[in-house]
């Protein structure tokens, strides 16, 4: 990575290392662990598995497509395919090296701000993307928990299974919280927002910013008054555009299990992934790197197809969606970089 886009984003070969180095190193430990020569000749690679594989990596750049597409709606088709597809890749990026419970918010605001968006209405585009998300999910949850026993959802056959479920409790009672605050403050009292953020630039050693962040504001409460003029259609748009993508997302692991045998509930094995993305919302570690791992072969340990198989899932799945993205990150980053502030002081 370039000398220039390390100085503008602070970005080290480091931060890029450490989520492959940590999940490396927890599968590493879980192939160590579990070792067991009769569970990995459960491990084939057919034209079958290379089939499905290969539809797991087709699912990773639907569910991209589909991202683009929302980006580009929530500006009005301002933002052009090839800015979309940079703007989401580097998010993915942004993604694998900072820990979730940091977020990537504020970098989706710096990427969209320098693609021609003021800083107001791509904040703001910032957290719709962010509610629509995390709506999703709470959506996704409430229908699981309406058709499915928690025995199945939460697999009652390990011993962590219980300290998984108290987590996602907790987790997911401070994503309503924080969803229902996030959609007052944007659609409703958006003078809310723009007042916290002034008085967090009283301090002292923010001061100086005190002009850009009077602009700032008030480009969010002009942007907020402009998003609440959008009909009920084209949020019912931007919604089914938000399923669509993240069910890609979701079935990703459902083509790997099938690459590698037919067995267990497909539909239990997609559901468990809202329940790890939302786990996954309080990683401390970059991508969620480690954790990730270790909820997958907790909540999947009951599929009838042997630890082998499920470790071998488990690194094609973090290499498709997770490790690849910090590649295209390392090649796209640079030169958008260099574009982006050729013309302009950080």
């Amino acid at each position: 990575m370039s000398k220039h886009s390390n100085k503008a984003f602070g970005i080290k070969t480091s931060q890029i290392l450490i989520p492959v180095a940590i999940g490396f190193i927890v599968v590493g430990w879980m192939f160590w662990k579990e070792f067991d020569v009769e569970s990995f000749a459960d491990v084939s690679f057919t034209w079958r598995s290379a089939g499905f594989i290969l539809l797991a990596c087709f699912l990773v750049l639907f569910r991209d497509f589909w991202m683009v597409v929302r980006f580009r709606m929530m500006t009005n088709y301002e933002l052009s395919w090839g800015q979309g597809f940079r703007i989401n890749t580097l998010k993915e990026f942004a993604s694998s090296i900072m820990p979730p419970t940091v977020g990537n918010g504020g970098l989706i605001i710096l990427f969209l701000n320098r693609e021609g968006f003021n800083a107001g209405k791509s904040t703001t585009i910032a957290m719709i993307n962010l509610l629509l998300d995390n709506f999703f999910l709470i959506f996704s949850c409430i229908i699981v928990f309406l058709f499915f026993p928690f025995s199945e959802i939460f697999n009652n056959t390990n011993v962590l299974s219980s300290s998984i479920r108290v987590t996602f409790w907790v987790v997911f009672s401070i994503l309503c919280t924080w969803n229902i605050a996030l959609y007052t403050g944007l659609f409703h009292r958006p003078d809310l927002i723009a007042r916290l953020f002034r008085h967090i630039f009283r301090l002292p050693f923010l001061r100086r910013w005190k002009t850009q962040i009077v602009t700032f504001t008030d480009n969010i409460v002009e942007a907020s008054s402009e998003i609440r003029k959008k009909s009920l259609g084209f949020w019912v748009k931007v919604f089914i555009v938000t399923i669509i993508g993240w069910t890609a997302r979701f079935l990703i692991v459902n083509a790997l299990f099938m690459a590698f045998s037919t067995a267990g509930n497909q539909l239990v094995i997609f559901v468990r992934q809202v329940i790890i993305f939302i786990l996954m919302v309080i990683s401390p570690t970059p991508g969620g790197s480690g954790l990730n791992e270790i909820a997958f072969k907790e909540l999947y340990s009951d599929v009838a197809l042997g630890i082998g198989p499920v470790l071998v899932i488990i690194c094609i799945w973090r290499i498709i969606t997770c490790y690849a993205y910090l590649l295209a990150g390392v090649i796209i980053l640079p030169k958008w970089v260099k574009r982006s502030f050729a013309s302009k002081k950080q």
